[in-house]
């Protein structure tokens, strides 16, 4: 859902959901795309799981992302099995497999028990390099610190560049890396930092999957890249629904969690939150309908469980983890970043499901929510509420029917296609 000024009068605006309704006022697509969907789907589900589960080689023929026709081979990912200090060394730190840049952990897990796996690199599309480079936490704030990213990712290249021929065959650019950070492959939390720095040269010709995407040109993106979801723990989400359905009684209008600054801090010449946190504060911190906190609180997910709309501002970088957990606990999320490219647009309608609105505009935040939900909140809730759109976003030890993983194989199959 977007909101669009009033051409009548500047002050005015009304919201506008992207849905094609029959004279019923029932949702409908085309018979082409319903058609096109589902042979999608169940091709791909015929792929995965056709199979033994005991059996790593994928059988030779397989589907076609835009025709489901045959083809002579079928998709393959061979992972490098690095020294441990790259990856397994790290999952002593318990936080290293379920904070929210933990998706380079769960993919690797996912992609290691998949039937796309390929022992054989001669006959592997593409190559997975599974590199852990979130793992090391501050002492001070607690934070992941992403200093050595650079020259761990670095290591790994010059490793496996020298011991195999396959980086060498294509100067990389079938090999896949993750880089689930703020501004993602130039692997830093301060936007002027990471355009500086911009991303590792030997990366360049590479497929990075991450959770930064503006749709402008931005140095951080100039790369072949995948929008993926941050990580949330698809365990502590059935927990919570289970004691609390998504579908309950919600009795928090607007919630929000996190950090607000009142007095925001010049850091280098640049504002957190563009100081959307602050004006949501400074506007909305006294008005009832609103339930905003600045302080943490571990159980913040069942207040989401409890509260109709989701505010999901920018902080340094666009993205935020509300956007996922907002959606996996039925919370309508309220997506306040400007030009920002969400995750698996092609799977998840987030026109459908959220509302977007303009950083300039939250002045105008509690008018257009209470318009919202007298009239068309229903229709959002029961889109948002469907089960498919929850499992799009989440990452499983396994490879499931339309989750996360499962998109970014849909996206790498794609690209197969283009090569």
């Amino acid at each position: 859902m977007e909101i669009f000024k009033s051409t009548r009068n500047s002050k005015d605006f009304y919201v506008r959901m992207k849905l094609s309704r029959n004279k019923h006022g029932k949702t409908e697509h085309s018979f082409c795309i319903k058609y096109f969907k589902w042979i999608h789907w169940f091709s791909l589900s015929f792929y995965f799981f056709a199979t033994p589960l005991g059996t790593h080689r994928p059988k030779t023929t397989s589907f076609d992302p835009e025709t489901s026709k045959s083809q002579s081979k079928s998709l393959k990912v061979y992972i490098y099995e690095l020294p441990s200090k790259y990856n397994s060394d790290w999952l002593s730190i318990e936080r290293c497999s379920n904070h929210l840049f933990a998706s380079e952990v769960a993919i690797h897990k996912a992609l290691s028990k998949s039937q796309v796996r390929t022992f054989d690199p001669s006959v592997a599309d593409f190559f997975f390099v599974p590199v852990y480079v979130s793992c090391k936490f501050s002492a001070g704030n607690g934070f992941p610190e992403i200093g050595h990213a650079r020259g761990l990712l670095s290591s790994a290249v010059d490793l496996i560049s020298s011991e195999f021929p396959f980086w060498n065959r294509r100067n990389g650019s079938d090999h896949v890396f993750v880089a689930s950070h703020d501004y993602g492959a130039c692997f830093h939390a301060m936007e002027d930092r990471a355009v500086a720095e911009g991303i590792p040269e030997f990366m360049k010709n590479s497929i990075v999957l991450q959770t930064f995407g503006v749709r402008y040109r931005h140095p951080c993106q100039d790369v072949e890249n995948i929008v993926i979801p941050p990580y949330i723990s698809p365990k502590k989400v059935q927990s919570i629904v289970s004691m609390s359905p998504v579908t309950a009684c919600r009795d928090i209008f607007v919630f929000f969690r996190g950090k607000m600054e009142v007095h925001p801090k010049n850091v280098s010449g640049q504002y957190y939150s563009r100081r959307v946190r602050t004006k949501i504060h400074r506007k909305y911190s006294h008005d009832r309908r609103f339930y905003l906190r600045r302080n943490r609180f571990a159980g913040y997910h069942s207040e989401i469980v409890r509260s109709v709309f989701c505010l999901c501002p920018l902080g340094w970088a666009p993205w935020s983890p509300r956007l996922v957990e907002s959606v996996a606990l039925g919370c309508v999320p309220i997506i306040i970043a400007d030009d920002i490219m969400l995750s698996f647009e092609k799977a998840v309608p987030w026109s459908e499901i959220s509302l977007m609105v303009a950083e300039k505009d939250i002045g105008k935040l509690g008018r257009i929510l209470d318009y919202v939900a007298a009239t068309n909140l229903s229709s959002i809730q029961r889109n948002l509420w469907d089960l498919k759109v929850k499992q799009a976003l989440l990452f499983h030890d396994d490879v499931e029917f339309g989750d996360a993983t499962w998109q970014i194989l849909i996206a790498l199959s794609e690209k197969l296609l283009i090569i």
